[in-house]
């Protein structure tokens, strides 16, 4: 009868053990840590962008079409140019698509980064309320800062070292001002952001177009001074690499860099927007010699 009871209570330890998998197999490892082993790494990346390419909508278009193609899931950071190279420095980033091309060379240039590749522009525009206070409406972009600036109109700035940030300072620069005091004010914020501020302060700003476009009809701000050759705003798209740090995915990174310069998607590119606002968002530019952009 006690033997019995001790086998009873053995075989009862047994089940309870194997239910919580830490009996072992008879070959080892048990088999949940084998399944575990044999799992295929998630297919994730992170894609450091700038706020324009998220107001606009252009990756919401994009990026469900890349990852049912590819497999690869993607998580976006939406921040100013320079502080999405500031995260691939750092290995915080998989890709990057940016629009700051100084920073970019200069970045390239130390050595973590793999291929730049270019993708797409669109160009910057000076807005301003319909009353128009400095008198620029019409006149070049250099022009129209000299005039902002000697009425002390309220400018709106970014402030926050993105690609659109880094272009107005050099607007400033060639129209030999350096802007200040409490007519010049900075949000440290996005695009979308930014372009709300800037109404409702019935200020000027710098904005990409594309940006623009998406929120024109909730803003009291007009186009008023474009088409420089000077405003031209263009897009890459960079690699990291493990020289950036071992959680760099750069098989990941290169499938997304491949994809955007494909020629389906720069269809994809070229068609966003059009429907929606007569005209598309970005142009398509892979391939293109960038000496010759905007001609």
């Amino acid at each position: 009868m006690r033997r019995g009871i001790l086998i009873g209570i053995a075989w009862i330890v047994a089940v309870l053990l194997a239910g919580c998998g830490t009996a072992p197999s008879a070959g080892g490892p048990s088999a949940s840590a084998s399944a575990a082993s044999a799992a295929p790494a998630e297919k994730s990346l992170i894609l450091a962008t700038t706020t324009s390419t998220q107001d606009s909508g252009l990756l919401d278009e994009l990026l469900p079409v890349f990852t049912r193609e590819s497999g690869w899931q993607v998580k976006t950071v939406a921040v100013g140019s320079g502080q999405a190279i500031e995260l691939g420095r750092r290995g915080e980033a998989d890709a990057l698509l940016v629009h700051s091309p100084e920073a970019e060379e200069k970045f390239v240039a130390e050595g973590s980064a793999g291929a730049r590749r270019l993708v797409m522009h669109n160009d910057f525009v000076l807005l301003g309320p319909k009353a128009d206070p400095a008198g620029v409406r019409g006149t070049s972009s250099a022009d129209a800062m000299k005039k902002i600036a000697n009425a002390e109109a309220v400018f709106v700035s970014r402030g926050d070292e993105s690609g659109t940030h880094a272009k107005e300072k050099g607007l400033w620069s060639q129209a030999g001002v350096t802007p200040g005091g409490s007519w010049y004010q900075s949000t440290g914020q996005g695009m979308g952001a930014t372009l709300r501020v800037a109404g409702e302060k019935a200020g000027y700003t710098l904005s990409d177009r594309a940006t623009y476009l998406t929120q024109r009809d909730s803003l009291e701000l007009e186009v008023l001074s474009e088409g420089d050759p000077g405003l031209l705003n263009v897009y890459h798209v960079i690699e990291m690499t493990q020289k950036a740090g071992g959680r760099v995915r750069a098989d990941g990174a290169k499938a997304f860099a491949d994809w955007m310069v494909a020629p389906a998607t720069q269809r994809l590119i070229g068609e966003f927007g059009r429907a929606k606002f007569g005209q598309p968002l970005f142009t398509p530019d892979a391939g293109k010699d960038e000496a010759k952009l905007g001609e």
